[in-house]
């Protein structure tokens, strides 16, 4: 691979590493009492978790001395019990340990040791979705429609329980509709007058006699 190819790599490596470290939590399981048998019992870890919001992808540190403590993962009712049955994951025995948060859901981690849970060396929390990621907006509203106000009726001058005048019929008009179109009747043509007749005849008569000398 060539340089370049290799200052890609490292730079999108960088990239990731920096994005991934911005958006997790890291948090220090008990603060300045570590993962230890606590002096006012479970209530300790309670009041610690309480108010915190675990996402999935951030890290908790247990901090503890090796072969003093562990830490184990199991269910609820093993949690109540304090027992390990059903546990989830390997047991944690070297301390420090981070424990990388994977899953949405309630978590429960015990102290296996002797009497230790019992105590209130235990923890409980709850992780939403993943770390960096915006809570969800709440639904939008609909508006109520807008509504027009109506105007009130005109006051009436009739007294209570009168009736009301009954409009009379308008009156109709004489003679035809006026939206009825009236036929217009176009007289025949005048025929020829006797006048005319005797022009057209003088005049044939002259055209024929005009033919007749020319063929003599």
């Amino acid at each position: 691979m060539s340089k370049f190819g290799c200052m890609v790599v490292f730079c999108a490596f960088s990239a990731a590493m920096l994005q991934q470290g911005a958006t997790a939590e890291v948090y220090v399981v008990g603060d300045s009492i570590g993962w230890a048998i606590p002096q006012n019992g479970a209530a300790a870890y309670t009041n610690w978790a309480s108010g915190k919001n675990f996402k999935v992808g951030d890290i908790l540190v247990f901090n503890f001395v090796t072969n003093q403590h562990d830490v184990q993962q199991v269910p609820k009712a093993s949690y109540d019990a304090c027992n390990s049955n059903n546990a989830i994951g390997g047991m944690i025995t070297d301390g420090p340990a981070n424990v990388t948060l994977s899953s949405t859901g309630a978590h429960y981690f015990i102290c296996t040791f002797n009497g230790h849970c019992q105590a209130g060396q235990k923890l409980a929390i709850s992780v939403s979705g993943s770390a960096g990621t915006p809570g969800a907006n709440p639904p939008a509203r609909t508006p109520a429609p807008a509504t027009t106000p109506t105007a009130p009726p005109p006051p009436s001058n009739q007294p209570p329980g009168a009736r009301a005048p009954t409009p009379s019929p308008a009156p109709k008009a004489d003679g035809p509709s006026a939206a009825t179109p009236t036929a217009v009747t176009t007289p025949p043509p005048a025929p020829p007058t006797s006048s005319s007749n005797a022009l057209f005849a003088g005049l044939g008569f002259g055209i024929a006699s005009v033919a007749v000398g020319l063929f003599v």
